[in-house]
């Protein structure tokens, strides 16, 4: 049976296994909800960008808000990647898990004097500075501090990578990056300031990206900026062209990592270009497809126009179905035998939002197990404890052998920080 994402991820007879490991047997050893990564697939999609960039000056960043689990961020450093970060919290994630500070590149719209000041201490790569008030305030903490920032500027291209709105972040109405026509006067600006060195240009033009053609778009328009800044005289290192590469969810193609690299290349060289070194910040396409969330089927629900099949994983676990609409397959862990009726597979959140997917045709009775595949990226990342509800435990497979590498929270680990008032 032909199943979306990780090669890894196949039947034998009726058992679904994930890098040879049964995901019924995971979920019956470590309970549900479980999330189950294969760091095989991991290493699999580094090397599809690895062979296209291989003689290239390059950094690849691993954009670790898709999955900031420190096991992930491990198998990443281990592999020689950077980092793209958008916090603090993340930067202090990278450091636990052996990365590099100075293979980190720092991004996103509202970083605070402490967070600039601590990734100046630490010496992060550079900053990709958004806006021309964050290029001001980044050049008094650095040279308060007695430090020069390399910064690179994110450029907003005006580029519509074709994804869902709250993941598009390339467009002239999206928060992110500095205008494309007000990019050479900040060029400029952070020229002249002290405490700076500018040192790249850099853009992101939105997620789940299934196209080559935006980000072609988006790399000819840096391209031109490129040659604007340095007529200039500022001096442009490295190229970021960001992240975004889409993943199979359901009936998906995006390119392979190999095959919109080597196009990037080949426009970069085309137009003399090929001396820069070129940063990339994939995150869903290193780890969407390496991931799965098993849950237990607790209750079947028939009704007169929907059938419900209740399980014990729920938005707080995976909210990409409730924030996005997003579309995930779902697979039963032990197949069944006999009629598959359609289901929407819910949760027990008291939220009507709270499904991980509708009209499901599944042979399932309680007790059963599923698996929400492609569930790497952004599941256990955006997890919460809404209705008091403890996070997940992790398990990485690592060489054929499952590692627990998250413990499941206890309710002692949800008020650990809170305290009730004395008495009256």
């Amino acid at each position: 049976m032909s199943l979306p994402g990780s090669p890894y991820l196949a039947r034998a007879g009726a058992d679904l296994q994930l890098d040879g490991c049964s995901l019924d047997e995971l979920a019956a050893a470590y309970g549900t909800p479980l999330f189950v990564y294969s760091q095989r697939a991991m290493l699999d999609a580094v090397a599809s960008y690895r062979r296209a960039l291989a003689g290239r000056p390059h950094l690849l960043c691993y954009a670790m808000k898709a999955n900031p689990s420190l096991a992930v961020l491990q198998t990443f450093a281990r592999a020689g990647c950077g980092f793209d970060i958008v916090s603090i919290g993340e930067l202090q994630r990278v450091l636990a898990a052996g990365g590099d500070a100075a293979k980190v590149v720092f991004s996103g719209v509202g970083k605070t004097r402490a967070e600039m000041q601590h990734a100046l201490q630490i010496g992060v790569r550079c900053f990709n500075v958004e806006s021309q008030g964050e290029l001001e305030v980044l050049s008094r903490v650095a040279t308060a501090a007695g430090r020069t920032a390399q910064v690179s500027l994110r450029v907003n291209p005006d580029v519509d990578a074709g994804t869902h709105p709250y993941i598009s972040t390339g467009l002239k109405g999206n928060k992110f990056g500095i205008a494309h026509d007000q990019a050479l006067d900040t060029y400029r600006r952070a020229a002249a300031l002290p405490g700076l060195q500018v040192t790249g240009i850099d853009c992101h033009i939105g997620s789940q990206i299934t196209q080559v053609a935006p980000y072609l778009d988006a790399l000819d328009r840096l391209l031109d900026l490129v040659e604007a800044v340095e007529a200039e005289g500022i001096a442009l290192h490295h190229v970021d062209v960001g992240g975004g590469l889409g993943i199979q969810y359901a009936g998906e193609a995006p390119p392979q990592a190999d095959e919109l690299v080597t196009q990037l290349l080949q426009r970069i060289d085309a137009r003399g270009h090929g001396h820069r070194e070129l940063l990339m910040e994939p995150g869903r396409s290193l780890v969407g497809n390496a991931g799965v969330l098993l849950t237990e089927v607790l209750y079947l629900k028939p009704g007169a126009t929907k059938n419900f099949c209740v399980v014990d994983a729920a938005m707080n676990d995976l909210m990409r179905p409730a924030m996005y609409q997003a579309w995930m397959a779902i697979e039963p862990c032990r197949q069944r035998e006999g009629p598959a009726p359609e289901w929407d597979v819910v949760g027990p959140v008291c939220e009507s939002g709270d499904w991980l997917g509708r009209e499901r045709a599944l042979a399932v009775q309680p007790g059963d197990r599923l698996a929400v595949l492609s569930a790497g990226a952004y599941g256990m990342s955006m997890a919460s404890n809404y209705n008091s509800r403890p996070r997940a435990a992790e398990v990485l497979i690592v060489d054929g052998r499952p590692m627990l590498v998250r413990e499941r929270e206890r309710f002692e680990d949800l008020i650990l920080r809170e305290r009730l008032m004395p008495p009256p």
